[in-house]
């Protein structure tokens, strides 16, 4: 609950900012000189780019909070019993472990959106945030074909594929600290 209180206030900031930004904008257009109108647009440029940033954001946030809801509601959520230092953060070497049974996992049933869920929380319980956002984009992706009605004949579908270690070499693996080691160890 948190979080989603933290994501609305700063949502809500960017956009009195882009706002703000964007009202200055058009106020140096219609000052109409070159300088102030070249500078006008300039200033209109980065409120749009941060309100589509924040848009597609918040598409990515909500889908991953349908794919919880639904993997919730199937029993399916992986348990937080990880263990913890005495600060609250999540033990290195617990982290890897449930890291690497979420790999096997993922990497035995790559077409699963279930374990492309799982290996993202356990890529964000290892504070590989690049990796974890990946793996749930993957995931939505895996939803979405998996709900989607056929292809037509005749039209291709093919969706590009990361392995689940987040390298594109099938024989090498990389654990969350980023480490890549071949598979075979």
């Amino acid at each position: 609950m948190r979080a989603k209180i933290t994501y609305t206030v700063t949502a809500a900031v960017l956009v009195f900012y882009f706002v703000l930004a964007g009202s200055r904008g058009v106020l140096l257009i219609r000052h109409g000189t070159l300088l102030t109108v070249t500078f006008g647009v300039a200033v209109l440029i980065l409120p749009l780019i941060g309100i589509w940033f924040l848009w597609k954001n918040t598409q990515f946030v909500r889908r991953a909070n349908a794919l919880a809801a639904e993997l919730d509601a199937e029993g399916g959520l992986p348990v937080d019993d990880l263990a913890r230092t005495p600060s609250g953060r999540i033990d290195r070497d617990s982290a890897d472990a449930a890291f690497a049974r979420r790999q096997a996992e993922t990497e035995d049933t790559p077409d699963d959106w279930r374990c492309w869920f799982r290996l993202a929380v356990a890529y964000q319980d290892a504070r590989d945030t690049p990796r974890a956002r990946k793996a749930m984009q993957r995931a939505i992706a895996l939803h979405n074909t998996a709900t989607r009605p056929p292809s037509r004949p005749g039209t291709s579908d093919s969706v590009d594929t990361p392995s689940p270690s987040g390298t594109s070499d099938p024989n090498v693996t990389s654990g969350p600290s980023g480490a890549s080691s071949p598979s075979g160890d």
